[in-house]
């Protein structure tokens, strides 16, 4: 059964250059730098220092804050700093930069959570330093926890994989079906969830058809083929396209009885619950114009980028722009020696013809960016409200439902940079809110 429920939206080219492409292994790196911040949230304080010798698995970063997710190390060898850097977004955190020392060696401690309860389950799920691993990394832990006066009646799992280049949860979805089946059951048998719906666009036959047949032995199990249109996985488009429940404003999916997590999130649960090994290695898709070979590659976290890039035979030319994610949502890099992340699922290398923005011209009130917006926003409106400062205006028009999709954007025939001026609004109604 095919669903299209949630208005707006575009159709950008797929550009699935790599959907074919097996996940190869990069290895050891020649350093892994591991923000201490890699997650919505508190940050975590570092528990090694300089010197330190550590192992593969071991906590070198955690927190007493419920909203947070503890750090590990993804590799065996010494600190050699831990110091405030500048990261993806802009952001300065501080990290912890290792030295590996090839061995590999895993932390003493690292064996299979003893799971009897949800309190037990919920605990090695906070353990395992799990965050959403398809894009703003939301403590897992925390979403499987939601308030008690909340009745959850569906967990949805988002395949979907909108976004153009990006093919690593698609490769998961073909790699590790009876893992991402196992991670629902335990979430499901914990959780008390009666039911799982995991939501997949229609443009992955392979990935549908492996899904469905390891989901046939399971009634509480469902796979839906949905129709490819961006930002299918955004999770409230997702939830209205799968259930026909729309998310209030301001609100979590908890509150009309959903909880959406990653395929790839899933199936990671399924991995710890076997193996104890926390969070350290993530699927990365390597693509763009600028790369000499697209691929998708298991990459430690805290890995240089311009390492895995040089690991897919570096650049055929000098790239116009680096992005971590995908050519909608995903942030431009100010350099290629930032970490990979937890959540990063796609590394871009654009040609300089790739990078090139149009120039803005005038806005001549088409509604074509209103037609696109998912959230029933006035993006032109926005737009003109805080070029002009209007700030206390750009709240009562709904900036903070804003899921920044970037929909908008390619609509617009006049080329006007939307999205990157309601990040502008949002961040000055932040700091006023501070104040």
């Amino acid at each position: 059964m095919k669903f299209q429920n949630f208005k707006g939206g575009v159709h950008p080219p797929s550009s699935k250059t790599t959907e074919g492409c097996a996940t190869v292994t990069m290895g050891i790196p020649s350093k892994v730098v591991i923000p201490m911040s890699q997650h919505l949230g508190a940050p975590c304080q570092p528990l090694v220092k300089k010197g330190d010798t550590v192992k593969v698995g071991q906590v070198i970063g955690d927190t007493d804050a419920f909203v947070s997710a503890p750090i590990h190390s993804s590799v065996s060898g010494v600190v050699v700093s831990v110091e405030s850097r500048i990261i993806s977004g802009n952001r300065p955190v501080v990290c912890v930069e290792i030295k590996p020392d090839g061995l590999q060696e895993p932390a003493e401690d690292i064996k299979p959570p003893v799971v009897e309860s949800k309190e037990d389950f919920l605990k090695a799920i906070r353990a395992s330093g799990l965050t959403g691993l398809g894009g703003a990394g939301f403590p897992a832990h925390v979403k499987l926890n939601p308030p008690k006066d909340v009745n959850i009646d569906t967990l949805i799992i988002n395949a979907a994989e909108c976004e153009p280049f990006i093919t690593s949860d698609y490769r998961e979805c073909l790699e590790n079906t009876e893992n991402i089946i196992e991670g629902i059951r335990q979430v499901l048998k914990w959780t008390g969830i009666p039911r799982a719906m995991i939501g997949i666009e229609d443009n992955k036959p392979q990935a549908i058809k492996k899904l469905s047949d390891a989901a046939k032995s399971f009634s509480n199990i469902t796979v839906h083929s949905l129709v490819s249109r961006y930002p299918q996985g955004a999770e409230k488009m997702l939830i209205k396209t799968l259930t026909g429940r729309e998310v209030p404003p301001g609100k979590l999916p908890a509150h009309v009885g959903c909880i959406v997590m990653n395929v790839t999130s899933v199936s990671f649960v399924a991995s710890y619950l076997k193996t104890g090994m926390p969070l350290i290695k993530k699927r990365v898709t390597i693509d763009g114009a600028a790369v000499n070979s697209p691929n998708n590659v298991e990459v430690l976290i805290g890995t240089p980028v311009q390492e895995v890039f040089d690991f897919c035979g570096g650049f055929k030319s000098q790239p116009g722009k680096i992005i971590m994610g995908g050519p909608m949502m995903g942030v431009a890099l100010y350099s290629s020696d930032i970490p990979v992340l937890k959540q990063t699922n796609a590394l871009l290398a654009l040609s300089e013809g790739q990078a090139k923005l149009p120039e803005e011209s005038s806005c001549i009130r088409c509604g074509r960016c209103v037609r696109a917006c998912p959230m029933s926003l006035l993006p032109f409106e926005l737009d003109r409200l805080v070029k002009a400062g209007m700030y206390e205006e750009i709240e009562k028009y709904n900036i903070m439902d804003c899921i920044e999709c970037g929909s908008c954007v390619y609509a617009c025939p006049a080329k006007r940079l939307i999205v990157q001026y309601i990040r502008l609004g949002k961040d000055a109604l932040r700091r006023k809110a501070k104040k």
